[in-house]
């Protein structure tokens, strides 16, 4: 499919690239600029509501701090959204890629002698390094080749991401979190899902109750809210309720706060923060290649599926999101937002669909939603470090139920058994080995098979 603005050459696609007022802007008119604007301003602000609490979730999950979280979703969206190829997709922290950069963070950080900066230092390096590529991909027009991945291994890899998720929270659920010693004498402990599952099955005798209640309430109130209404912050609310029943009639009942672990949250979230270029060894030249492919995996199909769904949300009968512009913008997010203390980001598809059923209709809505998140956070950051470590526990378990679609995993099953089996594969491959063993093998079982079928099919009707 060629998109309709789409150059066909190398000059043509760098003009568009740079390109500020293009088709994305095209329902922005003279008569209805006040409309949009409102508009555009009404879906930014229900976005930076329900944003923040996210970001810090998904920032803590990755083994970072919550104001990377913050920074890193309001910086991503106006990169994205100066230079992405979507009309409408919000861009900010995703759930993909919490276990890619926890396994980044906990290899190279305090856990195995290392420090915070030196590991955030390190995926500034590799995040700038698939920058790089993203934006050779967009470059050469290679963008429409990421929607041939298969979608079977799409929806099982979310799937076994959404599992990861759910399992590397339990310590915060559990209010096990606080058990330094385990975590810090045990040598074998890498983090992730397996270290999680040992650390909360290990230690049922120490789980705070009214830890679990906290996070149990927080999930809850974010479902219920959510089906009363998609206009409601509904994240943010079930954090103050929690918070406010911590800080109250459970004050004195042990519960981990954010500040217990990080300490204060600082409002100044502009620090440049350099990238840190390793000792090139054999193992450290495979981390590379190993991070850099999955930051770029995620990122390009990632963008595309949630652009694809936006304009599809949308009902957009004008031009569509253009692929190869996308992944340009995708690897400026890559190389920009990390290296103002953040990490990498890319489109995120909840968000994009509040967005849209607010009324979004052009770029601007990104602007208001980066500029209204990082005011509200400056402001209420003080209050943020309050929150229970349970609640953002209950927030991503909440993201982690909604990764799992039932109406998918029904396509699936109609798609044949093949496609089922691959899609059954993935999601199991990807949360008991990893990112790349599991996505890798997928897409080499995947393409031998229906490289050889059609042959041994072949074969069988001449015999």
């Amino acid at each position: 499919m060629r998109y309709p603005d789409t150059p066909t050459t190398i000059a043509g696609r760098l003009k568009l690239f740079f390109t500020f007022f293009d088709s994305r802007w095209e329902d922005l008119q003279a008569h209805n600029w006040k409309s949009t604007v409102y508009r555009d301003f009404s879906a930014g602000l229900i976005v930076a509501l329900t944003a923040i609490p996210m970001a810090m979730g998904f920032a803590m999950a990755m083994g970072l701090r919550p104001e990377q979280g913050i920074i890193a979703g309001a910086l991503a969206c106006v990169v994205g959204r100066t230079f992405g190829g979507s009309k409408y997709q919000v861009y900010g922290p995703t759930a993909a890629f919490i276990p890619i950069i926890a396994a980044l963070i906990s290899k190279y950080g305090e856990q195995n002698g290392g420090s915070a900066a030196q590991a955030h230092g390190y995926l500034v390096f590799v995040s700038v390094i698939s920058g790089v590529i993203l934006m050779i991909l967009g470059l050469a027009g290679l963008g429409k080749y990421a929607k041939k991945v298969p979608n079977s291994i799409v929806v099982g890899f979310t799937i076994g991401i959404a599992v990861t998720i759910a399992f590397t929270n339990l310590e915060d659920i559990l209010g096990v979190e606080s058990f330094a010693d385990i975590i810090g004498t045990d040598e074998n402990t890498q983090g992730g899902l397996m270290h999680n599952l040992y650390l909360a099955m290990g230690n049922m005798n120490k789980i705070n109750v009214w830890s679990v209640i906290i996070g149990v309430l927080t999930f809850v109130l974010t479902k219920v809210l959510l089906r009363i209404s998609i206009f409601i912050p509904a994240p943010l609310l079930a954090i103050a309720a929690s918070t406010t029943l911590s800080a109250t009639l459970f004050a004195d009942k042990g519960i981990i706060l954010v500040k217990d672990i990080y300490g204060s949250i600082p409002n100044n979230f502009f620090v440049f923060t350099p990238p840190v270029i390793p000792a090139m060894t054999a193992s450290m030249l495979f981390d590379v290649v190993y991070f850099v492919f999955a930051i770029v995996f995620v990122s390009g199909i990632e963008s595309l599926l949630c652009s694809s769904m936006a304009d599809k949300m949308a009902n957009n009968t004008k031009t569509p999101f253009n692929p190869d512009k996308e992944f340009w913008g995708q690897g400026l997010v890559q190389i920009i937002t990390p290296l103002v203390n953040g990490f990498p980001c890319t489109g995120a598809l909840a968000r994009t669909a509040t967005s849209i059923k607010a009324g979004a209709r052009t770029p601007l809505a990104g602007y208001f939603k980066a500029a209204l998140k990082l005011t509200m956070a400056y402001f209420i950051a003080p209050y943020l470090e309050i929150i229970p470590m349970a609640c953002i526990g209950g927030i991503l378990v909440w993201v982690a139920s909604n990764m799992i679609k039932p109406s998918e995993i029904k396509e699936m099953k109609h798609e044949g058994k093949f496609e089922f089996a691959m899609m059954c594969f993935t999601a199991v491959m990807v949360p008991l080995t990893n990112f790349l063993t599991g996505v890798l093998s997928a897409l080499a079982i995947y393409f031998v098979i229906k490289a050889v079928y059609p042959r041994l099919r072949k074969k069988k009707v001449s015999a």
